[in-house]
């Protein structure tokens, strides 16, 4: 460093290293609040405030400016030459605009004549002049289109827009593609976010194609909207949104919008909820509200719950009080709760016929459900538990339905408006213990099995609410007219409301439980200094159940159900089986209908164990999955949390990270787990006694890295009874090049078989600088 007085010039340089012929010790300016500016020589006037410095590097959020030459003007103004505008952090960088000649301002870069620069070779393409955001803020700007050719509608500019940066809290993001058969697409992304409060994203999508020209077009929206509150914020209050909605179509035809996502494309439903949640402190009481919807794609039909209310008490012991210090007596035991359940819904609705008159005044279904629980649970003699139930059920209608035949007994049913109510009350009791049993071993690994039964038996009783006595039953009869015989039918004025009616049939029985779990005991190691065996779970749970109806005609006795599962290999891989068993007999009856042989059959009143027979199986099914990775056979170790962490601590730059990845999932690629699979094997079994079939699949997903730099992903799904690998497969691959992103993504099978390459420069500042070639869904026939 030289200082000389009487020219006023501070003079500053690095020392070149005589291996690496790079400066070392490079100085370090800064002035106020401005990023440090590291150089390989400076020349600073104290009086003027002239600088110049040469081969400098500077860095702004992502972006850094380096090499070549600067000349500080004034306080708010840089004159530079050969300066390179890059995102990449090496000394030498992979890539960058190299700005000729420019002006550095406070909040942008006035470029003269540029041109992009890759790995040290230029490209003959540059621009006259430009502008580069230099902004410690968010800002907005045009959003440049990419364009190629589509088989289906011809040439296009694809996402095309604007970004909006409405505030410190929000901003908008517009974009649209334009096709040269005049189809079009048009989305817009809103995002906003105000920490300790809320955060939330909503994206509101248009499309119109022309298959053909002359065609009327397919006009498609879809609306996505999520928002969620932080619970501190306000205490005791929750509002919460997730909407997903739009026409059947929306994603077949505007695949792109979900960048040919195969699950968003081959998705049969979509559901949406908004809700409202209030909890009164240091009362039992609390309210929800939401606005629910459902949507089959396949049949296009939709749901609307609007709205769905719930006014709750949590169960209260009446009997007891809060002063007691002696123990609580038995009657103190008994609870006591409410609930109140409002709804109005349009049910399975055509898409055709949402919002037309008819359906909001013929097809709304709505009424009010109270439920009243009182129950006691209470141990007897030490080994037992009982308990007790009494539960009252009371639907409040607004509109009923009437039936009757017209000509040709065809049945009409009428919506008779008007209140009316209905209740029903349902009673049971029941003891339950568990029962312990143990095998020690002497010698061996194992030192002891446990077994653990828990039976329970209950009795439930429900009366017969189907008679005619009851006022809301009825039965028509038709007229008898030749040819026509005459018809009956008994049917409930609540048979569709809502909640339905009460309950046919007459119930008083018996319920058996049987749940029973298996757990060993190995012996530790001579290397293990604690000692301590270590407990092993061979079975968590193995349930026999089934009823005893006494008040039935016949077929007393339920199918017996039996279901289990359990976790092997240090819980790598979780099992779950169930099944149903008939403890009746059948009979097989062979009929000739159009001359051929068909088989039926009826169910016998009557053990098929009476006939020397084992339960018949009706149905099986049995699950098997895995996750595995790299860290799956290391010891785990506990993870504490850092001081600071978490969402509420988020920088500006990690924000706006985390905000793309949730935007776009697949740009985020972790190379720092080698590998990685998931398993998920299933198999079904049903039995209807003339036939039976089966189902074994097998799916498959995960990722490798072949190097450091290369991974693979893979998903698939593989019918193991055809030996066929479903249409439902893709491949990825990604490359990491330092400051580029490779990824070439394939469905190499099926309707939306295509491909896509993209290299592109990681940074958000950058992204419009990209590299891609795709090859649309062409409908599984041929690749362009």
């Amino acid at each position: 460093i030289e200082f000389n007085t009487k020219t006023h010039i501070i003079f500053a340089r690095g020392k070149i290293d005589p291996k690496t012929k790079r400066y070392v010790g490079r100085p370090i300016s800064k002035q106020g609040s401005d990023e440090p500016i590291t150089a390989d020589s400076l020349r600073y006037n104290y009086e003027t405030k002239i600088a110049k410095a040469w081969n400098s590097s500077t860095k702004q959020q992502e972006n850094y400016l380096t090499h070549g030459e600067d000349k500080k003007i004034n306080a708010d103004e840089i004159a530079i030459r050969n300066k390179v505008f890059t995102t990449c952090d090496k000394p030498d960088p992979d890539f960058g605009i190299i700005i000729t000649k420019g002006i550095v301002e406070k909040k942008r870069i006035i470029a003269g004549p540029a041109y992009l620069e890759i790995e040290g070779v230029p490209i003959p393409i540059g621009i006259p002049f430009g502008f580069f955001p230099k902004m410690d803020t968010r800002t907005s700007g045009l959003i440049l289109p990419t364009f190629g050719e589509d088989q289906q509608y011809g040439f296009f500019l694809r996402n095309f827009g604007y970004y909006l940066g409405l505030s410190d809290y929000a901003d908008l993001t517009t974009m649209g593609t334009y096709f040269s058969n005049g189809s079009y697409e048009v989305n817009t992304n809103l995002n906003y976010r105000n920490r300790y409060k809320y955060s939330g994203n909503l994206l509101l999508s248009y499309g119109s194609h022309l298959r053909l020209p002359g065609d009327k077009a397919n006009k498609d929206f879809n609306i996505t909207w999520s928002h969620s509150q932080n619970p501190n914020a306000h205490p005791g209050t929750t509002f919460s949104a997730s909407v997903n909605a739009g026409t059947s179509t929306f994603f077949q035809n505007n695949a792109n919008t979900v960048g040919y996502n195969l699950q968003a494309l081959t998705q049969n439903n979509l559901r949406s909820s908004i809700s409202y949640g209030k909890v009164w402190a240091g009362t039992p009481f609390a309210l929800t509200m939401s606005l629910g919807h459902s949507q089959d794609l396949v049949a296009k039909t939709v749901t609307l719950d609007l709205p769905t209310f719930n006014f709750s008490m949590a169960t209260i012991s009446p009997f007891d009080s809060k002063t007691r210090v002696t123990q609580q007596k038995w009657y103190q035991k008994i609870t006591i709760g409410y609930n109140l359940t409002g709804t109005n819904r349009i049910n399975a609705v055509p898409e055709s016929e949402l919002f037309t008159e008819k359906t909001l005044t013929k097809r709304m279904q709505n009424g009010l459900q109270h439920q009243i629980p009182i129950g006691i649970n209470l141990n007897v003699l030490h080994y037992f538990q009982f308990n007790a139930n009494v539960n009252y059920n009371d639907r409040w209608y607004f509109q009923t339905i009437r039936k009757r035949y017209g000509r040709a007994d065809s049945l009409i049913t009428d919506t008779v408006p008007g209140f009316r109510r209905v209740g029903e009350y349902s009673a049971s009791a029941g003891f339950s213990t568990k029962v312990y049993g143990m095998v020690t071993f002497k010698s061996g690994k194992i030192s002891a099995i446990r077994h653990v039964m828990t039976p329970s038996i209950s009795f439930n009783y429900r009366p017969d609410y189907s008679s005619l006595d009851y006022s809301f039953n009825r039965s028509i009869v038709s007229n008898a007219t030749v040819p026509y015989p005459v018809v009956s039918q008994r049917y409930s004025i609540f048979e569709q409301g809502i909640y339905l009616g009460p309950s046919g049939g007459r119930q008083a029985g018996l319920g058996f439980t049987l749940d029973n779990t298996l757990e060993a005991k190995v012996r530790s190691k001579s290397t293990d200094t604690s000692g301590v065996d270590k407990k092993i779970q061979l079975l968590q749970g193995l349930t026999f159940s089934t009823f005893y109806n006494f008040a039935a005609d016949s077929f007393k006795l339920q199918p017996i159900t039996i279901s289990g599962h359990t976790s092997l290999f240090n819980n790598k891989l979780d099992i779950s089986f169930g099944g149903v068993l008939n403890p009746y007999s059948v009979k097989i009856i062979d009929s000739i209908n159009n001359g051929q042989v068909v088989r039926t059959w009826r169910p016998v009143n009557r053990y098929s164990f009476l006939d020397g027979h084992f339960p018949m199986l009706q149905s099986f099914t049995i699950s098997a999955s895995t996750s595995l990775n790299s860290t799956s056979f290391k010891a785990k170790q506990p993870v504490q949390p850092l001081a600071g962490t978490g969402l509420r601590n988020l920088s500006a730059e990690q924000a706006q990270k985390l905000a793309l990845l949730n935007s776009d999932p697949a740009a985020y690629v972790d190379f720092n787990i080698p590998w990685n699979l998931i398993l998920n094997y299933s198999f079904s079994y049903s039995n209807n006694v003339v036939n039976t079939s089966t189902t074994n699949t097998l799916m498959i997903s995960g990722d490798v890295n072949l190097t450091k730099k290369w991974k693979v992903q893979f998903n698939s799904n593989i019918d193991l009874k055809l030996r066929q690998v479903s249409s439902a497969t893709s491949f990825a691959i990604y490359r990491d090049l330092h400051c580029w992103d490779l990824s070439v993504q394939w469905l190499p099978f099926g309707y939306y078989k295509s491909y896509n390459v993209t290299l592109r420069v990681k940074s958000t500042i950058l992204q419009d600088l990209k590299l891609s070639k795709r090859s649309d869904y062409t409908g599984g026939q041929y690749y362009r």
